[in-house]
């Protein structure tokens, strides 16, 4: 089994060699033909110049200017983290690591048909993500973040509430299989994206590495609380019956459409340059 996975981690270090380099990154090098070839395989003559322009205006102005993790910088910083740690506070990967443990005692499948459901569960989450990865640039980044969420809030509804009454079956298996289908959709992929996007050239670096953090720190306080809250006295009571976790699950997936809404700009269609600005200023006014 484990030698089956150095198969994908071959051809990860095989497609390395083909990546272009980052624009950015060369630009910040100094090697600016280079910078060029990269933007003309993606746009047209004038617009690749236009992008290559900005990039070193946005870079020599990072460059004069001191950083200060202070007012709209932080603000910026605080909002991408937030995001992030939302992220796994939607019980994605209380599901994807304890997914053999609720196909067995929540759903009452058996042993020989848990390595199934887990097979079933990473096939939905391969198809949804390439889905997400078509239409991120033709939908846009928030209303795949909408239609996510609320398909992650019917999926984890049905099987809440299956488990609530008792009546296990069918639904609650579609139920965990819309909740993995639409967060491979949304939140999965779009959120690195939106990440990638709104923090301004001369912070990306370290804003990145404080919304990572912030993303396992969340990550571990989920997967450390999860099989508490499933084994405690409270959840175990006659009300709840074992789907206390999952409403804890929809409140945080309700959260992120509030915070999407008033917090979260569109980034389809705008360079980092044009949304460090825009970003800047709204910030600034705020």
């Amino acid at each position: 089994m484990f030698w089956s996975e150095l198969i994908p981690s071959l051809l990860f270090l095989v497609f390395l060699f083909f990546l272009p380099k980052s624009p950015r990154w060369l630009v910040l090098k100094g090697r600016l033909n280079e910078a060029a070839c990269v933007f003309k395989k993606v746009f047209e003559r004038d617009q690749a110049e236009q992008q290559l322009i900005q990039i070193q205006e946005s870079i020599e102005n990072g460059k004069n200017e001191r950083i200060k993790i202070t007012g709209p910088v932080l603000k910026i910083i605080v909002i991408g983290s937030i995001l992030s740690g939302l992220q796994q506070l939607t019980g994605i990967n209380a599901v994807l690591y304890y997914g053999a443990d609720i196909f067995e005692s929540a759903l009452g499948f058996g042993k020989d048909d848990v390595l199934k459901q887990q097979v079933l569960l990473a096939s939905v989450n391969l198809i949804f993500t390439f889905i997400a990865m078509f239409t991120v640039d033709r939908i846009g980044r928030k209303p795949l973040l909408y239609i996510g969420s609320v398909g992650m809030i019917l999926g984890f509804s049905m099987l809440a509430i299956t488990i609530m009454t008792e009546n296990l079956g069918l639904i609650s298996l579609i139920g965990i299989l819309t909740f993995i289908a639409s967060f491979a959709l949304s939140l999965g992929p779009v959120v690195w994206v939106i990440l990638s996007e709104i923090f301004p050239n001369k912070i990306r670096s370290f804003a990145m590495s404080i919304a990572v953090a912030v993303q396992w720190a969340m990550n571990y306080v989920v997967s450390q609380l999860f099989p508490i809250t499933v084994e405690s006295n409270i959840n175990n009571n006659s009300f709840w019956n074992g789907s206390l976790p999952y409403f804890g699950f929809i409140f945080f997936i309700i959260l992120i459409i509030v915070f999407t809404k008033k917090f979260i700009p569109e980034t389809k269609g705008r360079s980092l340059e044009e949304l460090e600005k825009v970003l800047n200023k709204k910030t600034s006014e705020e």
